[in-house]
């Protein structure tokens, strides 16, 4: 079985970080690893790649004639790929070496038609102790409580989007991503590109995605992504997306639905409980901020109902 790696660039800025992608993919133990390298409309980084990586054999380098975003990009890869499947990598993160080989093995195991696996936090400027687990979605992480809170594989809706991959058959069959979400469907902060294409896979297939946690993939936390601001920001948009996403696919927030439960009826009481039973400034911060993201998230919600309504 054939793996096709998808990576996109627009901008020289990130050129480090999307070399050391690449590189992790390259890397993979798996023998049979594509990389299909989109340049978003620029051909300096096309040109740039080209020249470093356009000798190897096992990558494609393409360029889209204008600047075009994300999900186009990645669509365009994978009708550029010649794998049996097409993963999806952002420019900020960086594969384990056995990432591919572990995905692989949903595929031949369980006969999967899509797979993703676990997003761990790569701290570039240092952790930070305030933000509970619980929402490190908000940093492109795997969040506490995701996938039914089981550390082996399971069924879910979607995984994160630089940690997704589709047999390559069905994912052109169901015509990729829908690159107008945030154009038609609303604007630049309406997210969510992936749980839209799950969810019509659910639909056409009646499958969703088979969650691999020890198919790893790193993703950077940069300081400014740590910043309280930006976290609040980010939490609002997200509360906001979610509501687009559920007018657009029916159905679509009912995990986040379920994971609102569970802060509330057990994660918020086991964190209280551990307060009084050994207090700590720490788990404190945490606490507080679980419920004020919470809020947030909940704010941002109900804007989507007015502004979709």
């Amino acid at each position: 079985m054939r793996v096709s790696v998808v990576l996109c660039e627009h901008t020289m800025d990130r050129y480090d970080a999307v070399t050391e992608a690449a590189r992790s993919v390259l890397d993979q133990t798996y023998d049979d690893v594509e990389l299909v390298f989109v340049s978003d409309g620029n051909p300096e980084v096309s040109e740039r790649f080209e020249a470093d990586f356009g000798h190897r054999d096992d990558v494609v380098t393409r360029c889209n004639d204008e600047n075009r975003g994300l999900l186009v990009s990645r669509n365009n890869g994978a009708k550029a790929a010649s794998g049996d499947v097409v993963a999806f990598l952002d420019d900020d993160a960086v594969a384990h070496p056995e990432w591919i080989e572990r995905l692989v093995a949903a595929y031949d195991e369980h006969d999967a038609v899509a797979a993703g696996g676990r997003m761990a936090p790569i701290w570039v400027d240092g952790a930070v102790d305030f933000l509970p687990a619980e929402f490190y979605f908000l940093i492109g992480a795997t969040y506490r409580g995701f996938g039914e809170g089981r550390d082996t594989p399971a069924e879910v809706r979607n995984t994160n989007g630089s940690n997704i991959s589709f047999r390559r058959d069905v994912f052109l069959d169901l015509g990729g991503f829908d690159d107008d979400i945030g154009g038609r469907k609303g604007d630049k902060n309406l997210q969510g590109g992936e749980t839209e294409v799950c969810a019509r896979l659910q639909a056409e297939y009646g499958e969703g995605v088979r969650y691999v946690p020890d198919a790893e993939v790193g993703h950077k936390v940069f300081a400014y992504r740590t910043e309280p601001t930006w976290l609040l920001d980010r939490a609002f948009w997200q509360g906001y997306s979610k509501r687009g996403m559920q007018q657009f696919v029916p159905g679509s927030a009912e995990e986040e639905g379920d994971f609102l439960g569970k802060i509330l009826g057990e994660f918020v009481p086991e964190r209280l409980g551990g307060l009084f039973g050994d207090p700590d400034a720490t788990a404190a911060k945490q606490l507080v901020w679980l419920l004020v993201l919470t809020g947030v998230v909940g704010l941002g919600y109900l804007y989507g109902i007015l502004k979709w309504r």
